[in-house]
């Protein structure tokens, strides 16, 4: 590079950048509870595992303000986005979620990431398919959630 290139941050990965077996994890995210008030408002998810603590309290096997999975899941999205798609990813193509434990209020959350498939697309060589295993792990180690989404990212112009 030379000495007044200038590199522009922000920039997600290309598609030869996710060589198979290739591992990232994230930065974290502790999920406040007015997170989870905001995300059940404006989401109408009003199940009252969610929305009456005194129901939790008594009637609920998890004890504690319990976060939505889809809240789980949404962070997560967030935390691997950032670095790995912004400006090179072009499809999200579908996953597979399961739901491994509950996170409550104030837990942190990481994603570890690796690269399970990445091939080009047989209709378009300026695009390739990658996808990840992603599992979001809670500041104690445990496992929250695992899903592999499958994504179409732009290549690198003339390769």
């Amino acid at each position: 590079m030379k000495p007044d290139e200038i590199t522009q941050l922000g920039h997600g990965m290309h598609f030869e950048e996710f060589t198979l077996g290739r591992r990232f994890v994230t930065l974290r995210r502790t999920i406040l509870d007015p997170d989870i008030c905001t995300f059940i408002n404006v989401t109408h998810m009003t199940e009252v595992l969610f929305t009456d603590m005194e129901h939790a309290r008594k009637e609920s096997a998890m004890l504690g303000r319990v976060v939505p999975g889809a809240l789980v899941y949404c962070f997560a999205e967030g935390l691997c986005i950032t670095d790995t798609m912004q400006h090179t990813g072009l499809a999200f193509l579908g996953m597979d979620l399961k739901v491994i434990a509950p996170a409550f209020a104030n837990d942190t959350i990481h994603v570890e990431l690796e690269v399970t498939e990445a091939r080009r697309s047989a209709s378009r060589p300026d695009r390739g398919l990658v996808r990840t295993q992603n599992r979001v792990i809670k500041q104690d180690g445990s496992e929250v959630l695992v899903y592999t989404p499958l994504r179409m990212v732009k290549c690198r112009p003339g390769s």
